[in-house]
């Protein structure tokens, strides 16, 4: 009776291994491997791409010895005091106005000189006070551009602009532009008023005239006249 059971047993399983095996295989869903056409890959636009947006984002970086002027926007954090702590824009005196300590000149000096001031201001009113302030905003890195060029008009300096650059920035000359007449006015600081310099298209770009395609400072302005206006010799 024992070996008859044994036999029936094995003869079943002989019979339905094969056949799960095969049911197996048709209802298991194959599962496609990535090729290489799928697979996620860095093209060299992309990179190229990715490394001038550095060099762009980096060439706003504000540094150390950063400037402030009028229309530059600060965030002053004074700590454990939100009172005092502030974001306040640069007025066109030079000034901010702070609780307690009232007006601050900012105009000509960097971030970490405005902090002493307003620490030492406040030393009047809070015991050892620790502040930072950070530049949000540039807006006093300003170049003029008028004259015979397409669009005249205020410019922001981002980075380093020549004159050159600073032509094409405001879409380049008209027509009727005198190109080897341009005139750069630069205050300078000194009570002597405007210093002017004379610049020719020509000379910069056929002739050995790079010492006329000058780097523009902030509060630069650049005339370019008309041939109409240009008085003959």
């Amino acid at each position: 009776m024992n070996r008859l059971f044994l036999w029936s047993v094995t003869i079943s399983l002989c019979i339905w291994l094969p056949v799960a095996e095969a049911f197996a295989q048709h209802t298991t869903p194959a599962v496609a491997k990535p090729s290489a056409s799928t697979l996620p890959s860095s093209t060299p636009g992309a990179v190229q791409s990715s490394a001038s947006q550095m060099a762009e984002k980096s060439s706003l970086i504000v540094t150390k010895e950063y400037i402030i002027g009028p229309e530059d926007v600060l965030e002053i954090t004074v700590w454990r005091n939100q009172d005092l702590s502030k974001v306040v824009a640069v007025r066109p005196d030079g000034r901010i106005s702070m609780p307690l300590i009232g007006d601050v000149t900012a105009v000509g000096r960097t971030p970490s000189q405005l902090t002493e001031e307003i620490v030492s201001r406040l030393k009047e009113f809070k015991e050892s006070p620790s502040i930072a302030i950070v530049v949000k905003e540039v807006n006093s890195y300003t170049v003029f551009i008028l004259g015979e060029v397409q669009k005249p008009g205020k410019y922001p300096l981002k980075s380093k602009t020549t004159l050159l650059q600073g032509i094409t920035i405001a879409g380049g000359f008209t027509p009727t532009a005198a190109r080897n007449k341009m005139v750069l006015f630069r205050f300078v600081d000194n009570g002597t008023g405007d210093e002017r310099m004379k610049a020719s298209y020509d000379d910069i770009v056929l002739r050995d005239g790079s010492r006329q395609n000058v780097e523009l400072k902030p509060g630069d302005t650049v005339v370019v006249p008309a041939e109409t206006m240009v008085l003959m010799p």
